[in-house]
């Protein structure tokens, strides 16, 4: 069987690892996928009917693109770990494995016969990472965990969208920061086990990693006595901030973090010096304070003026700006990159290039494809045959 690095043909920093992951979803998906794309050799354990991502939507040419996203690389074995005889054979793959994922529901792993604990006693080398929605402790570990519900129990929907009008963040940005953590978490792990020669246990849950993320507003709630409130495109404490419609039917994004930027807005692109030295707002706290007035000034010259006029003026006083674009906009974006995927089907499809850059890494180089419901079971089968895992 053929590993990603093979595949590749690059000297990959995980060829020699094998990952094997009992996962579902997006979280666990995505983190073994990051592992599959550094050359590991990555084997998916799925239901007979398959990972129910597979059925999200069919949106890249009929095949579902959470799961084109998060499982390129990979070999698909169908096992159903309450069966003895499918049990045993994990158990074979995992005496030969390096890193073990899961995320299936709370307890669901151990009941199995697999928990994390056990497994690391049994097999000293084994990094094993689960991943939940709320921690394997306390009243709400057994509660599902969908991303959208975790974004609400955080708080996270509570300083996003608009005034009164609280707004999910419209990615799966719990299940993306979990995924995230994870990485990171068997990372150390690895580097760990380099050193000391054992595994060690790694656990992370989509709520641990969204309080994470909103430790500023729990300080601004518990030390200052007020949480940030939904602002839309504005900022709690910044002006000018946000997003302006130009004459043309576009919207620019400007983003004014100290006093001189703002001088410089008003000299050179509103063509109003005076104004940065207007007693309403003269300083940061003065220009929050008076946000409406001053976003009304900024509103009406750039009613005035089309993006791309705009877009000349604030470049070169040196302000920085964004366009607020559409999905559209973004899929043509000069700056997107893409990489070639081979989907189930064998036909191709472009998704967003890999966020990190490695220098020995063609960044052109297709990912891997993605694998059939247990494609690969036979093969993993014939290869592991005899294998025996450790008493």
């Amino acid at each position: 069987m053929a590993t990603a690095a093979q595949i590749s043909g690059t000297d990959k920093p995980y060829k020699d690892l094998l990952v094997v992951s009992i996962e579902q979803a997006v979280a666990a998906p995505l983190c073994s996928c990051h592992f599959a794309q550094g050359g590991a050799r990555v084997i998916k354990i799925e239901r007979p009917e398959g990972d129910f991502a597979r059925k999200y939507d069919q949106a890249v040419m009929g095949e579902s693109s959470y799961f084109v996203w998060a499982n390129h690389g990979k070999e698909s074995l169908c096992l159903d770990i309450k069966d003895p005889e499918d049990a045993a054979f994990l158990h074979v793959l995992l005496g030969k494995a390096d890193v073990f994922i899961q995320n299936l529901a709370p307890g669901a792993s151990a009941r199995a016969g697999f928990d994390s604990t056990e497994l690391r006693a049994r097999y000293p080398r084994l990094i094993t990472c689960d991943i939940s929605g709320y921690g394997e402790t306390g009243s709400y570990r057994d509660m599902k965990a969908y991303d959208f519900l975790v974004q609400c129990e955080s708080g996270l929907v509570a300083v996003n969208g608009a005034p009164g009008a609280p707004g999910r963040i419209g990615v799966s940005v719990c299940d993306i920061g979990a995924s995230m953590n994870a990485v990171i978490g068997i990372q150390q792990a690895l580097y760990r086990r380099s050193v000391t020669g054992t595994g060690s246990g790694v656990k992370v849950s989509l709520f641990d990693t969204a309080a994470d993320w909103m430790t500023v507003p729990l300080m601004h709630t518990v030390y200052a006595g007020k949480a940030p409130e939904p602002v839309g495109l504005h900022h709690p404490s910044i002006a000018p901030y946000g997003g302006f419609a130009t004459s043309d039917g576009h919207m620019l994004a400007i983003s004014i973090q100290n006093e001189r930027e703002w001088r410089r807005l008003c000299s050179d692109v509103l063509g109003d010096a005076d104004l940065a030295t207007d007693a309403r707002f003269c300083n940061a706290s003065l220009r929050v304070k008076n946000r409406r007035d001053l976003d009304a000034i900024v509103s009406a010259f750039f009613a005035r003026h089309s993006r791309v006029a705009l877009e000349e003026l604030l470049r070169a006083a040196a302000i920085a700006y964004g366009g607020v674009n559409s999905v559209e906009t973004f899929a043509g974006h000069p700056q997107l990159r893409r990489r070639t995927v081979t989907l189930e089907s064998g036909k191709s499809a472009k998704l967003a290039g890999a966020p990190v850059q490695y220098s020995y890494e063609n960044p052109d180089e297709p990912f891997g494809r993605i694998p059939a419901i247990g494609e690969h079971s036979d093969a993993i089968r014939r290869e592991f045959a005899g294998g025996a895992a450790n008493a």
